[in-house]
């Protein structure tokens, strides 16, 4: 299990509060952390395979992120590969029109049909580098079937067709940013809310302070643009319920 943070405003907000309660539970996520944001006009990937409250560089990354309308952060607890870099969230790249994206994953794969093909193509180990690589095809076969960069209900869609095909059975909660849009998906229950804000929506996979947050909606993923709400997607009935296996393996990490 892991911890996940985004927003998405329609003006830049301060969130250096948010990330430094966000990356104090790390003491319980300890085996990386990473975050996107937008410095100078440009897209940030920074992240680590240490524990981000025992980084070098997590204070000054805190500190020198300036006011942010998009932003993803992650700290990783294992359940699927080990302690390394690229096991570390978030996962980025380009699709063949040239847009980015970037996801953060918060669950694990248990039925993986969809995704086998990726263990020999992925750098790293996880089931979360596999989702993004299976995102990433999904949208190359549609900009290859569209002879053309893909529109925003298109790119609504495809996200909204992945996420109710990979569901069944695994746990699903993302955060996926391409450049425009935020789209945000939750499949079980607790484990994900939001806050909206005059400027727009923080997300969270617990509270980051005493003001109202309420639960993230089930089962539907949902798009953001510019702080507002543009797309809400099918519903689905994957709701992954704690097998004891489950249940266990994280009380095993003192979870």
């Amino acid at each position: 299990m892991c911890e996940l943070f985004g927003i998405s405003t329609k003006s830049p907000i301060d969130v250096r509060e948010y990330l430094k309660t966000f990356y104090s539970h790390s003491v319980r996520h300890p085996h990386g952390w990473g975050i996107m944001r937008e410095q100078d006009e440009k897209t940030e990937i920074i992240k680590e395979a240490v524990c981000a409250s025992g980084s070098r560089i997590i204070s000054q990354t805190i500190r020198g992120t300036k006011p942010q309308t998009n932003l993803l952060a992650h700290i990783r607890l294992a359940t699927v590969g080990g302690m390394k870099y690229d096991n570390c969230h978030p996962y980025t790249g380009f699709d063949a029109s040239g847009r980015r994206w970037t996801l953060i994953h918060n669950g694990t794969i248990y039925s993986g049909i969809h995704l086998a093909k990726y263990l020999s193509e992925q750098c790293g180990d996880t089931d979360s580098e596999r989702i993004f690589l299976y995102l990433l095809d999904e949208i190359d076969k549609n900009i290859m079937l569209n002879n053309a960069p893909l529109t925003t209900i298109q790119r609504c869609r495809i996200i909204d067709k992945a996420a109710v095909t990979l569901a069944p059975r695994n746990k699903l909660n993302f955060m996926i940013y391409d450049g425009e849009l935020l789209f945000v998906h939750k499949n079980m229950k607790n484990t994900l809310v939001y806050k909206e804000t005059a400027d727009g929506f923080i997300f969270s996979t617990q509270p980051l302070d005493d003001e109202s947050w309420q639960q993230f909606p089930m089962t539907q993923v949902a798009a953001y643009k510019g702080g507002r709400p543009v797309f809400r997607g099918t519903p689905h009935n994957y709701e992954f319920i704690p097998t004891l296996e489950y249940i266990t393996a994280l009380d095993a990490m003192n979870i």
